[in-house]
């Protein structure tokens, strides 16, 4: 297949090819035919891309202030890391498409192979996307009409919300696409409209279609022209779909209103507000939230969950079926609205116009290649590649934020092979695969385990996936590094631990290791040196800062992520029992008492663990606190003597002869360490880096840890 992305870090945009998407339960996969492009949202992203670091930073202030909290907790080096890699994460463009519909995922009613569908899916001649983002085109629409539905349902949620009735007298103020799909879905609910715009060219549209307008760059007063065409009394209500840093707009709208008027913002402007303007009238100002409710909820959007119907009469997708009907029945007309066309493959030329030519309205691109070239599940990034079978040769699963600015990193510059790397989507394969330097992207995931030129497979997806991976893995007898958690919950594991002994009874001797990076950062190493010749029991305490999570994250979710405590405190259970040397015996989980307003509280735990030797430490796991205090300090008591570890860069020693401070300019939690240390026993036949004891150890000990924090009752 192939989609449209974005340089954030530049504004470029290009076309790449990248391995097709698979159906998947709950999911549609569509072949475009025709998508739009947003003049205005695609616009701001592409003149974003283009400024320089200062604008962007000006630009994102609150982004700025998290930037400098990072510096003051990481380090600068860390930071800046961090910062271009989000600047070199390709953006995919595009929010409306229109396709037909070539294979459903499971569960998937009310669409089948052969329906047209319209879907708020990004510019790809390949879309996936959820059942309750599509809808079907009737008959009489054609697909050129049918591509603005989306972008109408934006007009059209502000609509809703601003519950105009007929007769009513209403101001559009920005006659943009959304804006004169905006006048027309007004006219045909009785109201009368005043558009008002900068651009001659986009008011005559607007006449066109009904309304009388006003062009302030010519001198018109919106106030007065609102107030002139309401008859004196005051418009109705305002809806505002122009984009602009100035105030203006609200301001006007305030201002031409009548007593309880109504001022809906779908667009973006300035939002200082003047207190006496609402008073007085007692305005009601609104914000739409795209196209409608469901948007940006992950039970609607990704779990497929919809609304009652007799309770939520319009959601996101009856939105774009109640568009779908104007159009059918000619209320509708966006013909008009089309201003130029370009074949897909030449997309960059669509974008080149668009920011050169500020009165375009509809672009439109349209797909036409080969319907057979778009299922490829496996594209060649390198060609006449040869492997050395006699060291390890690396297939990824997965390529998200983690994977491609560390665990990629850390296996190029261990010198791993890579081959293939496969991904839910294909296109974060092929961006960081030809990056690194892999042979293949694919989506295939099964095609990955049945190639027996890889025998090392790294796993980097969501946690409820990582168990069948590995036990995959481990089954076609290939190493396996995965990153925590190796599984979720006790019967996962079990899976687990069965296909290793019958993978190492069997002769294949697989390595299996789970990226428990921190106990190989030369901070933890020297820590464990220290600690090596005491023979008294050590006293842990081990502070996290871990930061607060929604709680509709998926991490959060315990099917899918386990919850934080299972997916990432099993860190510093690793950790400690690292650090301790001895078996944990014990487990007493504390977490915060259930209280209003607070929806999360086993991220919000201490976690007290007893070792065979006597040991002893606390895990305080806590996302209620700063984000400028560090995020995690460890600290070891023992004989009289003391450790300190800030935020992987300052160790401090209290009472160590020979030893007071070991300090680093950056910050080194141990990934890249861990990695080489993993390859050179694949490589080498020895022992795995960490024994596949204190992985099943560390697993179960973190699972029972949730288990019993979620089972807690205060009494």
């Amino acid at each position: 297949m192939k989609q449209v992305l974005q340089d954030l870090a530049n504004g470029n945009t290009s076309v790449i090819e990248a391995p097709a998407p698979q159906a998947s339960p709950g999911n549609i996969l569509i072949y475009t035919t025709t998508s739009l492009i947003s003049a205005g949202t695609e616009r701001m992203l592409m003149d974003f891309g283009k400024a320089s670091l200062i604008d962007k930073a000006r630009q994102q202030p609150d982004k700025v202030q998290m930037v400098l909290e990072k510096v003051r907790t990481d380090g600068l080096m860390t930071t800046m890391d961090a910062v271009r890699s989000k600047l070199a994460q390709p953006l995919p463009l595009g929010y409306c498409n229109v396709g037909v519909v070539a294979e459903v995922g499971r569960g998937v009613e009310g669409f089948k192979p052969g329906d047209r569908v319209v879907s708020n899916g990004p510019h790809a001649d390949v879309v996936k996307i959820h059942r309750n983002l599509c809808a079907k085109i009737p008959d009489n629409v054609d697909d050129e009409s049918a591509v603005f539905t989306v972008m109408a349902s934006i007009g059209l949620q502000g609509i809703r919300l601003a519950q105009p009735t007929l007769g009513e007298a209403f101001v559009v103020t920005g006659a943009g696409l959304i804006g004169l799909l905006t006048v027309q879905l007004l006219r045909a609910q009785g109201c009368r409209v005043l558009a008002v715009d900068f651009d001659e060219h986009k008011l005559a549209l607007a006449r066109k279609f009904g309304a009388e307008v006003c062009n302030p760059g010519r001198g018109e007063d919106p106030v007065a022209a609102g107030v002139a065409f309401s008859r004196g009394q005051g418009v109705d209500g305002v809806i505002i779909t122009a984009s602009t840093k100035s105030n203006d707009p609200v301001s006007q709208a305030a201002r031409m209103c009548r007593k309880r008027g109504r001022i809906i913002l779908v667009g973006v402007t300035g939002l200082e507000l003047s207190r006496a303007d609402f008073y007085e009238k007692e305005l009601s100002f609104q914000v739409s939230c795209s196209y409608g409710p469901g948007r940006y909820d992950a039970n609607y959007e990704e779990k497929g969950q919809d609304y009652p119907y007799g309770f939520v009469r319009w959601t996101e997708q009856r939105n774009f079926e109640a568009v779908l009907d104007m159009m059918a029945s000619g209320q509708l007309d966006v013909k008009p609205l089309i201003t130029r066309r370009f074949a897909f493959e030449n997309a960059a030329d669509a974008y080149q116009a668009l920011t050169q030519d500020k009165s375009v309205l509809g672009i439109l691109l349209q797909y036409t290649s080969d319907v057979s070239q778009r299922a490829i599940k496996r594209v060649a990034l390198k060609q006449n590649v040869t492997f050395d079978a006699r060291k390890p040769v690396v297939g990824f699963i997965g390529a998200g934020n983690y994977a491609s600015r560390v665990l990629i990193p850390a296996f190029k510059a261990a010198g791993a092979q890579f081959h293939t790397i496969v991904t839910a989507g294909g296109v974060n394969g092929v961006i960081h695969g030809e990056k690194a330097g892999f042979a293949e992207a694919s989506t295939d995931v099964e095609a990955l385990f049945a190639n027996d030129a890889i025998n090392t497979v790294t796993i980097v997806t969501r946690h409820n996936s990582h168990a069948r991976f590995v036990t995959q893995a481990l089954q076609a007898g290939k190493s396996v590094f995965v990153e925590k958690p190796l599984a979720i919950n006790h019967e996962e594991l079990a899976d687990v631990e069965k296909a290793y002994k019958a993978a190492h009874a069997a002769g294949a001797k697989p390595h299996l290791m789970v990226g428990f990076n921190r106990r190989f950062s030369p901070h933890v190493q020297k820590m464990k040196a220290l600690l090596a010749p005491v023979s008294e029991p050590k006293s842990f305490i081990m502070t996290v800062n871990a930061g607060m999570i929604p709680a509709d994250h998926w991490t959060q979710g315990i099917e899918v992520g386990g919850g934080r405590i299972i997916g990432e405190a099993c860190h510093f259970i690793d950790l400690m029992r690292f650090l301790a040397g001895s078996g944990i015996v014990s487990i007493q989980p504390r977490r915060m008492g259930d209280a209003p307003g607070v929806a999360i509280t086993e991220d919000k735990a201490a976690i007290t663990l007893g070792f065979a030797d006597g040991s002893f430490g606390t895990i305080h796991y806590l996302a209620n606190g700063a984000a400028s205090f560090p995020k995690e300090r460890v600290e070891v008591f023992t004989a009289g003597r003391v450790l300190q570890l800030d935020n992987f860069r300052r160790l401090q020693g209290f009472g160590w002869p020979g030893f007071k401070k070991m300090n680093l300019w950056k910050q080194d939690k141990g990934q890249t360490e861990c990695v080489r240390r993993f390859l050179t026993a694949v490589a080498e036949g020895g022992k795995t880096p960490i024994s596949v004891d204190e992985v099943f150890e560390v697993s179960r000990v973190s699972i029972e840890a949730a288990r019993l924090l979620r089972s807690q009752r205060d009494i």
